[in-house]
């Protein structure tokens, strides 16, 4: 069963206007001397007034102009066990782990139905999730590299996988049918806002931890299809299944939606380390868990993390590679949800 938990408040306090951003950074994929498993088992735990610096949030505009909002978090619970992880053995460094496990989706019927239509591209070559009418999770560095927004985000767009190709049938002479290839057409739409965590820019600037690497943007127009509910990210040990699930646009599969499951190799207290096998271009996609549910036929599936993508960290002295995905906290899933619903009404139970 899903494990409810009380969520905290997340409360708007102030919110004051920002430079405009000079939209001038190169994007990353993949982000050189982050905290990793060991040195994430060493850091304290934050105070309310660290959570209120990490929680508050930037918001940018589809004019370009910037914000900064202050937040107060409400009923939040400071766990000093937090960042306790498991001893595991060190990995190899690769990006796809022994045999490839991802399995492009091909069938149309498959790509433009639940679960694969909320998969969305990013136009700065990220992946990201449908997660309400108007709003996308992704990763924050596919916006942001810490200093400043990557270039193409000032003119952001998302593409949603089409359901129907246009046209009255007919096909044109020497024209190449779109609707066999297996590949997904996208219908783009503009950005209207992108909310990112103060916490990311302390966390890269500050070489401190990918925790805040999540980010939240609303369309500008609203769409008709299937989105997934978020939820909290449980324990390992608690794990519905055993198994994450994603998809994504991977660079190396050019066009095609690539799908993957794996279990989860280690954790901390907002990280999750695994052996799924992804390259550059599914960063930002929604990590999902699939439960079926007691008397009940259909599989129940909920966002609890957001994958990061291929980082390199110190461990003892050496650079060594993970996959990693940053999970949804309660905090988290407050800051999300009330990104979404504009008021922390709708954001009690995760």
């Amino acid at each position: 069963t899903w494990h409810l938990k009380k969520i905290p408040q997340i409360v708007r306090e102030r919110t004051f206007s920002l430079d405009s951003p000079k939209f001038e950074a190169n994007p990353k994929l993949e982000l050189n001397s982050v905290c990793g498993i060991e040195c994430q088992r060493k850091l304290p735990v934050p105070s309310l007034s660290d959570l209120k610096s990490l929680l508050a949030y930037e918001t940018v505009f589809e004019n370009g102009t910037r914000t900064l909002t202050e937040v107060n978090v409400l009923g939040a619970v400071l766990d000093p066990a937090a960042n306790t992880t498991t001893q595991r053995p060190l990995r190899k460094k690769r990006q796809i782990y022994g045999t490839d496990s991802r399995f492009s989706i091909y069938d149309k019927r498959f790509m433009t139905n639940f679960p694969f239509i909320t998969a969305v591209k990013i136009s700065t070559g990220c992946s990201g999730i449908l997660v309400s009418p108007r709003h996308v999770l992704t990763a924050a560095h596919c916006l942001h590299n810490g200093k400043d927004y990557v270039k193409g985000s000032k003119r952001l767009r998302v593409g949603l996988m089409k359901t129907k190709s246009r046209g009255n049938g007919r096909k044109r002479k020497g024209a190449k049918r779109r609707s066999s290839d297996g590949l997904p057409s996208f219908q783009w739409t503009r950005v209207k806002s992108t909310h990112i965590p103060k916490g990311w820019f302390k966390g890269v600037s500050g070489d401190i931890a990918l925790d805040y690497d999540y980010a939240v943007l609303e369309l500008k127009r609203p769409h008709k299809r299937k989105y997934m509910e978020l939820g909290i990210s449980p324990t390992i040990k608690m794990m519905p299944g055993s198994m994450i699930h994603f998809s994504g646009f991977d660079n190396d599969r050019s066009g095609q939606l690539v799908y993957r499951f794996c279990s989860i190799s280690d954790e901390s207290n907002d990280l999750f380390y695994q052996y799924c096998d992804a390259e550059p271009g599914s960063t930002g996609s929604g990590i999902y868990l699939r439960l079926k549910e007691p008397n009940k036929k259909k599989w129940k599936r909920k966002i609890i993390a957001v994958y990061s993508g291929h980082q390199w960290v110190d461990i003892n002295g050496e650079q060594q590679d993970y996959n990693v995905a940053v999970r949804i906290t309660p905090l988290k899933y407050a800051q999300i949800c009330f990104w979404i619903h504009g008021n922390d009404g709708n954001c009690t139970q995760g």
